[in-house]
């Protein structure tokens, strides 16, 4: 990946564009015009007016300057207006290499989409002064609790593909329904896949399974419980699913076991998902890590308050 002449602008990093060998353009403006259809050509215009567009030296691009092939031009994209989550972003642990944090619901984990600046990256980098820091692997923006990222590029590769082997040993919490005639503990599996661009990933009864999680019960009170869930593999939505599958939704719960169209906005219902634990081997020094969060799910709040 090529490095920014640009600085970060509010914690993110500059985009870029390489230009194609062609040249079926004029000038760089033609180009820019027909590659970045999100901006107008007007926008386009003052931002070659203010210097937005530069060159791999930091150097403005001109409104009329001549086409050039296989060149990289950087700029900062403009950003939409986002509501911000309502909920801080604690720092459990910090070190040379990693940071480990507690993620609050609704916060995004990495930058994208409607929610850029409200992302754990963003607000991370601005709240430490960490330029480079990155997660190591991922929460839905809807479920809270641990979450490691690495302060530096150098540090990344490590981290990641201890993710990636599923080296870790993490474990949920949940509120959903009492469990009534439900046995628990239960190992649950099937096999889940998930489509771009749709919301909920799905079950097929007609394939081996690929997902398998470990669920408990820790308390019930009041008609619902605190579940433990252990999850041995990493598919997307797994535990929502799991405990769906069980017949007992999380609370909060907006996709399963249907849709609901609630505004992304809307910080009022939080999913009943908490990332509590996460251990492992740390993959620099041999040593033995283990992070949890203090956080209490609010549908089942700790019993002496």
């Amino acid at each position: 990946m090529p490095r920014s002449p640009l600085p970060q602008r509010h914690g993110l990093d500059a985009a870029w564009v390489r230009t194609p060998r062609e040249t079926t353009w004029a000038t760089m403006r033609e180009h820019l015009v027909e590659r970045l259809p999100r901006l107008t050509p007007a926008r386009i215009d003052e931002m070659l007016g203010d210097g937005a567009f530069v060159d791999d030296s930091g150097r403005p691009l001109a409104a009329d300057e001549s086409y050039r092939p296989h060149a990289i031009v950087w700029f900062h994209r403009d950003l939409r207006d986002e509501a911000e989550v309502p909920f801080p972003l604690d720092v459990l642990h910090q070190d040379e290499r990693v940071v480990v944090v507690d993620k609050p619901h609704f916060l995004a984990t990495i930058p994208r989409g409607r929610h850029v600046r409200q992302s754990v990256v963003v607000r991370a980098r601005n709240m430490l002064g960490l330029p480079e820091l990155s997660p190591a692997h991922r929460l839905d923006r809807v479920t809270a609790g641990v979450l490691l990222l690495t302060t530096e590029r150098r540090w990344r590769r490590a981290y990641q593909t201890m993710f990636e082997e599923r080296v870790p040993r993490k474990e949920y919490e949940a509120v959903a329904a009492a469990p009534g005639d439900l046995e628990l503990p239960a190992h649950v599996r099937s096999h889940i896949t998930k489509q771009h661009g749709v919301m909920q990933a799905f079950e097929h009864d007609d394939r081996a399974p690929n997902a398998h999680t470990l669920v408990e019960l820790i308390e019930e009170r009041g008609g619902l419980a605190r579940y433990r869930a252990t999850p041995f593999t990493g598919k997307t939505h797994q535990i929502r699913l799991h405990m769906n599958r069980l017949g007992r939704p999380i609370v909060g719960d907006p996709l399963y076991p249907l849709v609901d169209d609630v505004d992304v906005d809307d910080f009022s219902a939080p999913l009943q998902l908490l990332a509590r634990t996460l251990r492992f081997v740390d993959p620099v020094d041999g040593a033995e890590r283990e992070f949890t969060s203090p956080r209490a799910l609010e549908a089942f709040p700790p019993s002496d308050r």
